[in-house]
């Protein structure tokens, strides 16, 4: 008895704490065979320790382990030597636990050490993103490096530079799956409507993906609708140099972006500035809004519905467009829905605008000054001395912060002292002065 109590007290903290959390996730979970429940835990808490050395977040530890049971049979050592191996790739530390996480076959050490003299042999032009999506297909169609070297080979028979088979293979692993003949005919394609082999490094760099498109069903009626709408060769040649992203349009996309387009009702400066580079151009940045939209939520009619509202979020930059949505979800803490009943949100300044006012509410909110919810509309909506009158005016020390309209210094049009050159030149007045005014004014009377 007394011994089993010093056994029981001999058992470490930590251990006994995580055996504690773990006993009803246990209890569900088969024991794989030849493991008592002892050494499960230790198992799986050499596993846990040994995964968290190598980056992996503690909270995506538990429910990894629970849905991959091979794990637990596992030799510790060669999972170790495998973590080892895929550092030595150099993977970013947010790709390296993506790729394990998503694809826990690659800890297989023989599989690895297959890859790892593949990869020597091709040199330095090998970049550590395209061995993480080279690594990961591999693994889920079981293939093996040959496959990878004849397709890089066959690209760079063509022409393409080690870089750019680099690139092509990160963005599109596929690759790996496709025989020469079927690479070839979508180089034939670009190269049928006038793209150069050096264009065409560059396309498909840029946009590996159109390598998986068929030439027959998808890339040849792209080309027919954009005639039909009445691009020449020559545009349609420059805009897919210029952007290759245009080649994953679906069939009819660019039509429906074009009739909005053709339907807006905006002033004519905002016009012009939508169409500063084009139609055909004008049209796609409508597509990657709404795609981007549509990513978040919103269904294709409600983005169509917030571009055709709030014609002016056409004119700014992607970049702009998704630093204000992300301050919409993750500061203002508003949903995505909101932009369909408040478009007019991404039409107007982020940061003379949206920022300033946001700060005066939060102020106003946190020392109770604000008696009521305000929504994105009332934000939004109101003129900027509008909402000055109302939120900024009676609480001087929010002019600051909002800063147009608060005790800001106005600069001169002139230089200090200017008006002194204009003032007219005066003269002494003298006695015969003074007596031809007098007899002026005397016949005036």
């Amino acid at each position: 008895m007394i011994l089993s109590r010093l056994k029981l007290n001999s058992t470490p903290k930590k251990l006994q704490a995580l055996s504690s959390v773990d006993s009803k996730s246990f209890s569900a979970v088969p024991i794989p065979a030849g493991f008592s429940h002892e050494s499960l835990y230790r198992k799986r808490i050499s596993l846990a320790n040994l995964l968290h050395r190598y980056g992996f977040p503690s909270s995506q530890l538990h429910n990894f382990l629970s849905n991959n049971h091979f794990l637990l049979n596992s030799n510790l050592q060669e999972t170790e030597k495998s973590l080892g191996v895929l550092l030595s790739f150099k993977i970013p530390q947010k790709s390296l636990v993506s790729l394990v996480i998503d694809c826990p076959g690659v800890l297989d050490f023989e599989f690895l050490k297959k890859w790892e003299l593949g990869f020597s042999n091709l040199g330095s032009s090998v970049r550590p993103l395209m061995i993480k999506s080279v690594l990961e297909h591999s693994r889920k169609f079981q293939l093996d490096p040959v496959g990878v070297f004849r397709s890089m080979e066959v690209l760079r028979g063509i022409g393409f530079s080690d870089h750019s088979v680099s690139k092509i293979l990160e963005g599109f692993p596929g690759l790996m799956l496709m025989n020469e003949i079927e690479i070839q005919r979508r180089i034939k394609f670009l190269m049928g409507i006038g793209i150069p082999i050096d264009g065409i490094d560059w396309v498909l760099s840029s946009f590996p993906l159109v390598l998986g498109f068929g030439v027959e069903d998808r890339l040849k009626p792209l080309l027919s609708e954009f005639k039909d709408l009445g691009f020449s060769e020559d545009l349609i040649r420059k805009e897919i140099v210029q952007e290759p992203r245009i080649l994953g349009l679906e069939l009819g996309e660019l039509s429906r972006c074009l009739e909005l387009l053709r339907t807006l009702k905006c002033r004519e400066p905002i016009k012009e500035k939508i169409f500063s580079n084009g139609v055909f151009r004008a049209g796609f940045e409508v597509k990657l809004r709404v795609d981007y939209l549509c990513s978040l939520g919103l269904i294709k009619r409600e983005a169509f519905g917030v571009l055709w509202r709030e014609p002016r979020s056409i004119t700014y930059k992607m970049e702009d467009i998704e630093k204000k949505i992300e301050f919409l979800l993750h500061r203002m803490r508003f949903n995505i829905h909101c932009l369909v009943e408040v478009p007019e949100y991404l039409g107007v300044n982020f940061d003379k605008q949206i920022v300033p006012r946001y700060n005066v509410i939060e102020y106003l909110r946190s020392n109770c000054g604000l008696g009521f919810e305000m929504g994105l509309r009332a934000l939004v909506k109101p003129s900027r001395l509008k909402f000055y009158n109302i939120y900024v005016k009676p609480y001087p020390e929010c002019e600051k912060m909002f800063g147009r309209y608060s005790d800001i210094d106005v600069k001169n049009k002139h230089p200090v002292g200017l008006w002194k050159l204009f003032k007219p030149q005066s003269f002494p007045e003298s006695k015969q002065n003074v007596e031809s005014i007098k007899l002026f004014m005397d016949t005036l009377v």
